[in-house]
């Protein structure tokens, strides 16, 4: 019994090292193998290295940070500048609604732009951060670093390429807003001829009108007389209160406004020269163009950039690019 005794400790001795080395071989918690996704810890919005963070938040690989939450494929890197930052900052004119407004406490950034902005900075992993600037030195405020992108429902225009790149988005055209019932019959530019019209300064509504008065002048016609203002508001106040004949701005504020006016006001005639409008983006800083252009076309491809416009009541005012 002593021998057989000690041959059996030996046999299950063996068998038990054999299931020990089994079972850490097929472990699934590894130093070298690292962790998987579900338990990775988040990285805070404002973490640098070589990494960057997800659009869900988690550590990025090197290159910066791919986008999570983007659509079928989707993949952003995010330039390390901005998740050393730790934020993403926009330079917006937040005078014209819906695309831009403050909401009724005064003070927090609203509309359909916005709403873009904030879903941008999500995919990039980092909150957005509005700058309110005004429209005539929204450009040079870019090119002054006093902010990363604008979004303001900027057209995207020759002139305004040769000093900053795009990243467009929809396509809007101009309109005219005018008293209900239209008595001055204003369908067209050129139905502005000897009439009043309110602009906002340093829009292309404002070159055009600019443009029609060359036109009318070499015509023999009375020319328009357009009353320019700092703020989009302060320029569709002016119709409110009788002042000015039309008012002119992009169709989707114009429709904004018919809207929150209801018989009022409509509009007048339909939409002039839609064009894109852009995000722009400083031209020595390609790699986030490029990233918000990543960001843009994962918004078309899972449906984000439609409910947006649908949540603002513009899917019938804009025209989607893809």
């Amino acid at each position: 019994m002593g021998s057989f005794a000690r041959v059996a400790r030996l046999v299950v001795g063996s068998i038990l090292v054999l299931l020990f080395v089994i079972a850490c071989s097929s472990g699934g918690g590894g130093a070298a193998g690292g962790t998987s996704g579900a338990t990775s810890a988040a990285a805070s919005p404002s973490a640098g290295g070589s990494g960057g963070t997800s659009g869900s938040g988690s550590p990025g690989a090197s290159g910066g940070a791919s986008g999570g939450s983007g659509g079928p494929g989707a993949s952003i890197t995010v330039p390390a500048a901005i998740t050393s930052a730790g934020k993403l900052v926009w330079c917006s004119d937040i005078t014209y609604p819906p695309e831009e407004f403050y909401g009724p406490d005064g003070t927090t950034p609203m509309g359909s732009d916005i709403d873009i902005a904030n879903e941008i900075g999500k995919r990039f992993g980092v909150p957005s951060e509005i700058d309110n600037t005004s429209f005539d030195g929204i450009i040079p405020a870019l090119n002054a670093k006093k902010c990363d992108l604008i979004i303001s429902g900027m057209n995207v225009t020759p002139d305004r390429e040769k000093a900053v790149d795009f990243v467009p988005y929809l396509k809007v055209g101009q309109g005219l807003l005018v008293p209900a019932g239209n008595p001055k019959n204003i369908k067209t530019l050129d139905d502005l001829s000897g009439k009043g019209v309110a602009v906002e300064l340093g829009t292309t509504n404002k070159e055009a009108l600019d443009a029609e008065n060359v036109k009318l002048q070499a015509a023999g016609k009375p020319p328009v007389d357009i009353l320019t203002f700092a703020k989009d508001t302060d320029a569709f106040q002016q119709l409110k209160l009788g002042r000015v004949d039309a008012y002119s701005g992009d169709s989707p504020v114009c429709a904004y406004y018919q809207d929150q006016n209801k018989g009022k006001f409509e509009i007048g005639g339909t939409p002039i020269n839609p064009i894109p409008i852009g995000i722009a983006v400083r031209k020595d800083d390609p790699e986030l163009k490029a990233a918000v252009a990543a960001a843009v076309d994962a918004m078309y491809a899972d449906g984000t950039m439609k409910s947006i416009t649908d949540k603002w009541d513009l899917t019938n005012a804009v025209e989607f690019l893809k």
